[in-house]
């Protein structure tokens, strides 16, 4: 197995790196147009703790919406399931991550679920913590747990970039405000959800955390519960039905994998009780996956007989 799983690793990265040319960087946030569209990389870590690396994957990126399911872990654990979905659902939108549409719609006017946007934002305000610096300084610690990597660091770049130039999530957060499910001061929240995106990781750290989440919370090199068993299974689920934007439904069908991808080109995805995956590849499609690290997960699922359905 060892050696299948590095020979359809290598494969499919050098199959399908030609894709780089039909996607498109992140225009919308200035920084991230500085990355190599041309960049592909992957690792695979497996429940044994044996790795399978190809192409650029020491490469640093921000973590962008990947971040996402970490924070949602987190702030779970702060304040209990009950409390952190009285402010947002579960349910898939089929529309793209940064829309207004569905809460402007809605009798009860909160975020469809914790992967888009407004949820995050929604998310990230319900970290604990006496300020900002607190809050971040906790997030940051939970990622370096996660990926045991203590070099973990922000790309400050990326993050003013995003912070002159997020009005899409002013308006969803000032939205929230008005109605009620956002508390918090704004920019505050805003402040701490524009850094929380620009974390700086490789694919192994997001191998490594994708194998957390694989294995029901535990980390396999210690055996330590790094979340609770039930949080970590009720993240998977959100992955698979919220994890790839409006691109949720046919990932599902293509792929099966539970996933979560960001607009700086990561993808993370996870077999359940078997391996942790993460890619890079910045070029991204119309929905703002990495559109090689599609490719790429869609031919290690079928080779590779991953998919959970």
């Amino acid at each position: 197995m060892k050696e299948e799983i590095k020979k359809h690793l290598e494969n499919a990265i050098t199959s399908y790196h030609h894709y780089y040319a039909s996607g498109k960087l992140a225009a919308y946030i200035p920084a991230l147009l500085e990355a190599n569209p041309k960049a592909i990389g992957a690792c695979i870590l497996d429940k044994e703790g044996h790795w399978y690396c190809a192409g650029d994957y020491e490469k640093r990126f921000t973590i962008q919406s990947i971040s996402k399911i970490v924070t949602l872990a987190l702030a779970i654990m702060d304040n209990g399931e009950e409390s952190v979905f009285s402010k947002m659902g579960y349910e898939p939108t089929g529309d793209s991550f940064n829309s207004l549409v569905r809460m402007e719609i809605n009798r009860v006017p909160k975020p469809y679920n914790p992967m888009i946007n407004a949820g995050a934002i929604v998310v990230t305000s319900m970290i604990k913590g006496e300020d900002n610096n607190e809050k971040l300084e906790r997030i940051i610690d939970f990622f370096k747990r996660l990926t045991s990597n203590e070099e973990l660091s922000i790309d400050g770049k990326v993050y003013l970039s995003e912070k002159e130039t997020g009005h899409r999530n002013r308006a969803l957060a000032y939205y929230m405000k008005e109605v009620g499910i956002l508390s918090l001061d704004v920019e505050d929240v805003l402040d701490l959800y524009f850094q929380q995106c620009s974390i700086l990781v490789n694919c192994q750290d997001l191998a490594k955390i994708a194998m957390v989440f694989a294995n029901d919370g535990v980390d396999i090199n210690t055996g330590e519960e790094l979340v609770p068993k039930y949080i970590a299974r009720k993240i998977r689920t959100i992955m698979v039905t919220c994890g790839m934007y409006d691109a949720s439904g046919s990932f599902a069908v293509r792929v099966g994998l539970p996933a979560k991808s960001g607009v700086g080109g990561g993808i993370i995805a996870l077999s359940p009780k078997k391996l942790g995956i993460g890619l890079y590849g910045p070029a991204l499609d119309d929905k703002g996956n990495s559109i090689v690290g599609m490719k790429v997960l869609e031919e290690l699922s079928r080779k590779l007989d991953l998919s959970i359905f």
